[in-house]
């Protein structure tokens, strides 16, 4: 409303708004204005009655009124008091009717009801507006209504859901409203009600609505909807299907095609048609397709044609006559000039040439067959199957202002061709590929295609943007038919809308109805019409026209309203200045009062207008906004002002209108004829011609969005001319990115010299004095030349930004400079000046170029002539030279906007802008004034000839770096008007190829430079195949990157994974060969080195197997494990060079087991082999499982053999010595065996030094504890910083607990002075955290330990005699992660140390704490490494371990479970005596579970598991802890329940002695049924920290162990 105020400043209400009404055209005739309280919005004319919509919402009635109950003057409009207090939006009248839709969507009726056409039953008449309910079944819901239409009896309104609702003498009465189904689910964009037909204005379908899958049945009668017949040399598929059910032609459901086919007579003018054409297809097969099917036609349309009217067809195929008649009528139709031949004219038709295309296709795919093709052969389906993306081949209604009707029926469109073809009877004459294909057709199939470029285009950018008006239209028409007003090109009666074909593709805009004919606007400012032309009111003189047709505007006339009354059109157009003019067509109307029915006939008698005429008084009446015709009378509503706002948005209306006429013609007279030109493609050559077809298409889109956006201003000027509604502001970025693009392509066929090629196929389409061109680029001069009138024509578009500009600025001046729409108005009219200086910029530059390349010598020009390429500056004055440059040398330094070219006489080199870095040298007194170019390859200085000089140069050559990096040459330049210093940033993104010889010769690199090296992220490709993508450094690979080389040989990559170092693999990393093979671990100079593990092959390959261990320079060498899986052997021992060497063991997965001497890979010096029944050897090997010399065979029974043997384990040994047989009292032989075992292996503190190095490297110690501790807490903190970077980069994403963790190692525990309990706990907990993230350098020691464990004692490594070695293994890891700690940590004690315990002293068993501790009078923590670490170790390590122990208590447990199952079977009291347990430690009763708290059972008899339960309980929860400090707590724990269960039973304080309480404690130890038992206590009893060996855990743990052994030896009586 605050526009509306500033408006009414300028402009008063008298002046807005204004109603003039008027009869007939004759120069007598003077408008009768209507004084009014406020500005007429909208009119609606019926037939003797008027409603006018106001400002605020009001309406107001005048004329013939009979349904009022009282009577009212005629002339004096009279409010509708019914709507007070609606805010009404728009108003629809009838012949005898009326209607109005307010602000909500609601909609009411009044008026004549006879016919049901106000919707309300039971009601002849509606005396007052009443409202009327559209009511959706399915859920019933009111439906909201943006629009009304209202005819002679019916009416329609269209839904805010885009969907037409209907009601009143459609046909048979319906007196409520209802749906109409035909046109669900399009989108329905405008309605008009004629006398007794409707139409409607329908956006088309998209691509994907045409791509959905093909129909190939009838919905009604299930019949194919396309029939095929195989002839000797081609196939004829018709789509000719007639459905018996409906009484009309087919069509796929949905379709736009559903009227049938179009026949009218030769001599009726069709509207032209344009599109892009294929000329290749071969004539006979274009006349086959072209042959219109007369199946269906009416009795006078056979008449017209010269048929017999009697004459019945009984075939479907045209006869030898019609054939005849057709060929020699488009011989008749050829163009006036006789430029096209026939061949052309047929392929100009749209269909046609997406057929030919399909025919050519077809004939080249002979040995396919077309089952699936057949089916989806609709006439839409294939001109959109055969598109480019985006574009169409059918064009819109493009052709120029059709001439009289006596040239008209001497000269057959194209449209012609089309609209005869275009109907579902038409067949499609297609290559036989079901049986033979003709020799001729295979022939000219193979004819080279000429490239046609579609010139409109189809759901293309601008379309996509729905607040832009869609020219994709479709008009579609029901009701009667009588007089052609349907359009089908037939005067038959439709009850279901159908779509008028030829008005499909028209751009129609808007349409109207009368009472007997229709009209429709199209984008172009044309006017369609058809129906009756009785009193000449369709504007052109044929009578009927059943199809529509062109009326008759002299040229420059532009129409953007229409509207149609009884028997008159009204048409607001452009004229020669901005104010808008009237044109009337339709029969004189005498003046006075209207005349009665008995009079009427007089009427017809009077002149009527051959064609439309202006009305003289038009000028009279300012700006008119909108035009209504209804009855007889005419109406207009106008604005008197002729300054200030209305004025200039009337003139950017006018502006943009005649603009979009102008492409248009240019489309359709120029570019087309151009690109259908033959010989166009050769003489332009491939580059030249794709962007000729490019420039074509971005020409399209110009036109298209321009016609969009006249068509938005001119509903704008129609309805509330709001400056909010202007759609330009809100869309410049799509306008200017338009004419940026265009522009673009424009100045690179500019530069290549495309219109100087252009000049001559255009002078043969032409001729040499283009009247054409001239007048449409309306220049001046005498006799310019065609290169030059081309070129002004394609850069006609380019200068409408200035138009854009001027209009919009002056438009902002309308309002005050503080409001926002002079903002949001001066904001986009600045930006299109900007986009114009740009585009004259860019002009400019591509000029400047092409003048260079005129003179640039001709050998180099066909390699630097690029089309995006333009000339900055060149050195041909000699101001620029090269320094050290040979005395007769020349050098020639050329500029571009994407290059530095260096040339010399013959020779050339060309340096990329985007790698390129320039340095002013210093000067001195030397009079030097240099410049240092770097490149990624080579360095050089130039030398200028003056200080001025100098620093043009730098300025130019940054600056074209600058838009080089910032998207590519000339588009940059468009910003680069502004002062400054043009520095382009030293480190940058860019792409190059290496040309030098080197490692990286013909390499292309992609990603970030510093002063031409690699440096940053980037992806380096060889033409080999090799791929480096990473982190580079100085030009080297340095950092994380993945690396992908081929082998030639197996056809497969490798792929390495990991860290490097000055251009070679270096750190961890992760190598898989082509073969299979697959490396994880460490690498140093480019070969594995350090800690590593090999995994060969897979399970159903020959050698699979799995090295972890030690690698030097890429030879295994050092402590390893080899898993040969083939075998069932694993080896783990020394390496040296591939081979083992040293000590080592072996054990197979059948028991064997060796440890001993190895050289050159195999089983060499003395060694101790040991069978799976423990026999066992120790003496000489001499090659694997060979005895070769002295040793000593001792047996299971401790029988034992001192001899030389020779030969093979398992096979038969030659023996010579003695044989021995121990005393009876000798000890156990194979205790003394398994004792000797590991004395021959590789000791626990040797094995994965190269895992521990690598950590102390990481904390930057050249050895342990060889090194800083500052400077390894920052190696940490770089470590993690760098690992949590490439993680952030990498697709897997890190967990939040990870995260967290991440987080809490950034704070290093930081302490001074004596360690304290504190202190030791923040340790503890701090290297929990470290070890749990593989990021931190302990939590990757750890890990690798792991697997390495996990590597060595899982499958065949799980073998009982490893286990001392295992354990032995452990404790190593303990000592020397200890050692990493405590150089991480110098404050904290050595192992043993002591820290005192605070006074406030907590629980002995608190949680995390690692072993108990003896009561003492000041306590103190015992500092060791089991304590700090085996908690976070061994849960890891726990699944081998606990397995070997379980291998080696095997027997011992076996017999211990079977006397625990047996014993358990007892009663508690059974088993309790059976154990000595004293009778007063018996429980009488026992807590009941079952039972309320509190509540006891006693026990009997025959109780069974319930005495001691809790500490059953607690002692069975030791297999569920790991740590030997957990299970000893357990233990602890278990005693406590016991003591706890007796002094509740004795009720006193007792204090147990040995013999009394391990009886009871066995009890326990039964029932706890504990199945490893031995193991659990063997595990303990090794891992177990020293310090509380002797403590109170210490005593309880020796009583589980003497209950375990007791149970062993018990006796059952």
């Amino acid at each position: 409303m605050e526009e509306a105020k500033r408006r009414s400043e300028e402009q008063s209400v008298e002046d807005r708004g204004l109603l003039h009404t008027w009869r007939g055209y004759s120069y007598s005739v003077t408008p009768e204005r209507l004084p009014l309280p406020r500005p007429v919005l909208q009119v609606a004319l019926g037939a003797h009655h008027g409603l006018l919509l106001l400002e605020g919402g009001q309406v107001y009635s005048f004329g013939a009124l009979p349904w009022r109950q009282t009577q009212v003057p005629e002339h004096n409009p009279v409010l509708e008091t019914a709507l007070s207090g609606q805010c009404v939006l728009s108003v629809a009248t009838g012949s005898h009717h009326c209607g109005a839709v307010t602000e909500d969507g609601g909609v009411h009726m009044w008026g004549d009801n006879t016919a049901g056409q106000c919707g309300l039953t039971g009601l002849t008449t509606v005396p007052n507006p009443t409202p009327l309910a559209l009511l959706d079944s399915v859920p019933p819901q009111r439906v909201p209504v943006l629009e009304l239409s209202c005819g002679e009896r019916h009416t329609l309104a269209l839904s805010s859901q885009r969907e037409v609702w209907s009601w009143g003498a459609t046909g048979s009465p319906v007196s409520r409203p209802h749906k109409m189904e035909q046109l669900a689910g399009r989108y329905v964009l405008q309605i008009a009600c004629g006398g007794t037909h409707s139409l409607a204005l329908v956006r088309c379908l998209g691509l994907s609505n045409v791509n959905r899958p093909p129909v190939d049945k009838c919905g009604q009668c299930h019949q194919l909807l396309y029939t095929m017949t195989d002839k000797e040399d081609h196939v004829i598929i018709s789509d000719n299907h007639y459905c018996p059910l409906r009484g009309d032609h087919s069509q796929e459901p949905g379709s736009s095609e559903s009227a049938p086919s179009l026949q009218t007579p030769p001599s009726d003018p069709v509207p032209p048609s344009t599109g892009g054409s294929d000329t290749t297809a071969p004539p006979t097969i274009s006349k086959a397709e072209h042959l219109a099917n007369r199946e269906g036609l009416d009795p006078q349309s056979q008449g017209e044609n010269g048929a017999a009217p009697g004459a019945v067809k009984t075939s479907q195929y045209p006869d030898k006559q019609e054939v005849s008649d057709y060929l020699r009528r488009l011989s008749n139709h050829s163009e006036p000039h006789g430029r096209k031949g026939l061949h052309t004219l047929l392929a100009s038709s749209a269909g046609g040439s997406s057929i030919n295309s399909l025919v050519v296709s077809c004939a080249s795919a002979v040995g396919e067959r077309v089952a699936s093709t057949y089916e989806s052969l609709s006439l839409r389906r294939m001109v959109n199957m055969y598109l480019p993306t985006g574009l169409s081949r059918t064009g819109g209604s493009d052709s120029p202002l059709e001439q009289d009707s006596g040239q008209a029926k001497k000269s057959c469109s194209t449209g012609d061709i089309q609209d005869e073809a275009g109907g579902p009877g038409r067949r499609l004459s297609l290559p036989g590929l079901l049986s033979q294909v003709s020799p001729r057709l295979l022939k000219k199939a193979g004819r080279p295609k000429t490239q046609v470029l579609a010139l409109t285009p189809v759901g293309g950018a601008c379309e996509t943007q729905e607040s832009l008006p869609s020219l994709h239209t479709e008009v579609w028409s029901w009701g009667q038919g009588q007089h052609g007003q349907l359009g089908h090109g037939e005067q038959q009666d439709r009850s279901k809308p159908q779509c008028i074909k030829s008005l499909t593709n028209k751009e129609v805009v808007r349409i109207a109805a009368g009472a007997q004919h229709s009209v429709a606007l199209t984008a172009q400012c044309q006017v369609y019409s058809w129906g009756s032309n009785t009193s000449g009111q369709l504007g052109h003189m044929e009578q009927p026209s059943t199809i529509p047709r062109l009326a008759k505007l002299s040229e420059g006339i532009r129409v953007w309203d229409i509207s149609a009354g009884d028997s008159h059109t009204l048409l607001l157009a452009d004229g020669d200045c901005i104010q808008p003019i009237l044109y009337y067509s339709g029969q004189q109307v005498s003046e006075g009062p209207e005349e009665s029915l008995e009079t009427q006939e007089r009427e017809r008698a009077r002149p009527y207008t051959q064609q439309p005429v202006l009305l003289p008084f038009c000028m009279n009446l300012g700006y008119v906004s909108s035009v209504c015709a209804g009855g007889q009378r005419c109406a207009a509503v106008s604005d008197q002002k002729v300054m200030g706002y209305t004025a200039s948005l009337h003139e950017l209306a006018s502006s943009e209108r005649k603009y979009h006429c102008k492409l248009c013609t240019v489309k359709t007279q120029v570019i087309r004829p151009l690109l259908e030109q033959e010989s166009v493609s050769s003489v332009l050559g491939q580059e030249a011609f794709a962007l000729l077809q490019s420039l074509a298409g971005r020409f399209s889109v110009l036109c298209h969005l321009s016609g969009q956006h006249a068509a938005s201003l001119s509903s704008n000027l129609r309805h509330r001319q709001d400056v909010s509604a202007l759609l330009f502001p809100d869309h410049t970025e799509l306008f200017v990115d338009c004419y940026q693009e265009y522009c673009s392509i424009l100045g690179n066929f500019q530069v290549i010299g495309g219109f100087q090629t252009l000049t001559k196929p255009a002078t043969d389409i032409f001729g040499k004095s283009p009247e054409l061109l001239q007048r449409l680029t309306e220049c001046s001069e005498e006799s310019p030349t065609t290169t030059d009138l081309l070129v002004a024509l394609f850069y006609l578009p380019t200068l409408h930004l200035q138009e854009y500009s001027r209009l919009l600025l002056k438009l902002a001046t309308c309002f005050e400079e503080n409001s926002v729409e002079y903002q949001r108005l001066h904001e986009s009219g600045s930006r299109c000046e900007a986009a114009n200086l740009q585009v004259k910029r860019k002009r400019k530059e591509a000029e400047y170029t092409l003048h260079f390349w005129k003179s640039f010598p001709g050998k180099m020009t066909d390699s630097l002539r690029k089309p995006h390429r333009r000339l900055v500056c060149e050195s041909s004055n000699r101001a620029l030279s090269l320094q050290n440059a040979g005395r007769f040398s020349v050098n020639w330094f050329i500029l571009f906007s994407d290059a530095l070219v260096h040339a010399q006489f013959s020779t050339h080199h060309v340096f990329p802008l985007a790698t390129l870095w320039v340095e002013p040298i210093t000067e001195d007194n030397s009079g030097i004034y240099g410049l240092k170019v770097i490149t990624p390859e080579e360095s050089f200085t130039l030398l200028a000839t003056s200080p001025a000089e100098k620093a043009k140069w730098l300025r130019s050559i940054n600056q074209a770096v600058e838009q080089a990096l910032c998207g590519g040459g000339q588009d940059s330049s468009l910003t680069s008007s502004g002062s400054g210093s043009w520095e382009p940033p030293v480190s940058r993104t860019a792409t190059y190829m290496f040309y030098k010889e080197g490692r990286l010769k013909e390499a292309t690199y992609e990603g970030r430079w510093v002063a031409g090296k690699l440096h940053g992220r980037g992806v380096l490709k060889w033409p080999d195949g090799r791929i480096y993508s990473g982190e580079f450094s100085n030009g080297l690979e340095e950092g994380y990157g993945e690396y992908i080389a081929p082998n030639k040989t197996l056809h497969k990559n490798d792929l390495y994974q990991g860290y490097w170092k000055d251009g070679k693999m270096h750190g961890l990393g992760t190598y898989r060969y082509a073969n299979g093979e697959v490396y994880e671990g460490s690498f140093q100079n480019g070969m594995r080195h350090g800690q590593g593990m090999l995994r060969t092959g897979k399970l159903n390959t020959s050698s699979p197997s799995v090295f972890i261990g030690q690698w030097v320079n890429d030879k295994k060498t050092g402590y390893g494990v080899f898993d040969d899986i083939t075998k069932g052997e694993k080896y783990m021992g020394q390496w040296q060079e591939h081979q083992r060497q040293g000590t080592g063991v072996v054990v197979t997965q059948f028991g064997l087991y060796y440890e001993g001497a190895f050289k050159d890979n195999k089983m060499m010096g003395m060694g101790v082999l040991v069978s799976e029944d423990d026999t066992t050897f120790e003496g000489e090997f001499s090659d694997d499982w060979t005895l070769n010399g002295k040793g000593v065979l001792t047996m299971t029974n401790g029988d034992y053999l001192e001899a030389s043997f020779h030969g093979e384990w398992g096979t038969g040994i030659k023996v010579a010595g003695s044989y021995y047989k121990p005393h009876l009292f000798d000890m156990d032989k194979d205790k003394t065996a398994s004792m000797k075992l590991g004395r021959l292996c590789v000791c626990a503190e040797d094995k994965w030094q190269a895992v521990f190095q690598e950590c102390w490297t990481e904390l930057g110690c050249s050895g342990p504890g060889q090194g800083d501790t500052t400077k390894a807490w920052d190696n940490i903190t770089e470590a993690l910083t760098s690992s949590q970077q490439q993680v952030k980069d990498s697709p897997q994403t890190l967990s939040r607990s990870q995260s967290r963790t991440l987080e809490s190692l950034e704070s290093i525990p930081q302490h001074q002075g004596p360690t304290t309990m504190e202190r030791y706990q923040a340790i503890h907990q701090y290297l929990i955290k470290a070890c749990e993230t593989p990021l931190h350098p302990l939590g990757r020691l750890l890990e690798t330990l792991v697997a390495v464990y996990r590597m060595t004692y899982v499958g065949v490594g799980a073998n009982r005699r490893l286990l001392r070695q295992a354990v032995n293994e452990i404790k190593s890891y303990l000592s020397r992660i200890f050692t990493i700690v405590r150089f991480l940590f110098p404050d904290l004690p050595e192992e043993g140390g002591q820290i005192p315990e605070p006074s406030s002293k907590t629980t002995e068993n608190e949680e995390g704490s690692s072993q108990g501790l003896l009561e003492s009078p000041k306590p103190v923590r015992v500092v060791s490494s089991s304590g700090l670490l085996l908690p976070v170790l061994l849960p890891r390590l726990y699944p081998p371990l606990f397995t070997l122990y379980a291998l080696d208590k095997e027997k011992e447990d076996d017999v211990y479970w079977e006397c625990v199952l047996r014993l358990n079977k007892q009663a508690d009291l059974a088993l309790l005596a059976f154990l000595g347990v004293q009778q007063k430690f018996w429980p009488v009763v026992t807590p009941d579970s079952t039972m309320a708290p509190g509540q006891r059972t006693q026990v009997l008899s025959t109780t069974k598991d319930t005495c001691f339960a809790s500490a059953v309980e607690t002692l069975q929860q030791i297999s569920t802890t790991f740590t030997p400090s957990d299970k000893l707590q357990l233990i602890q724990l278990t005693f406590e329940e016991i003591t706890q269960e007796v002094q509740a039973l004795l009720q006193q304080d007792f204090l147990w002695s040995m013999d009394e309480l391990f009886p009871v404690f066995l009890y326990v130890v039964l029932r706890a049924r504990i199945r490893n038992l031995g193991s659990e206590v063997s595990l303990i009893e090794d891992l177990m920290d020293p310090c509380v060996q002797h403590g109170e855990h210490g005593i309880m743990f020796t009583t589980l162990k003497a209950c375990y052994y007791q149970i062993q030896h018990e006796k059952i009586t």
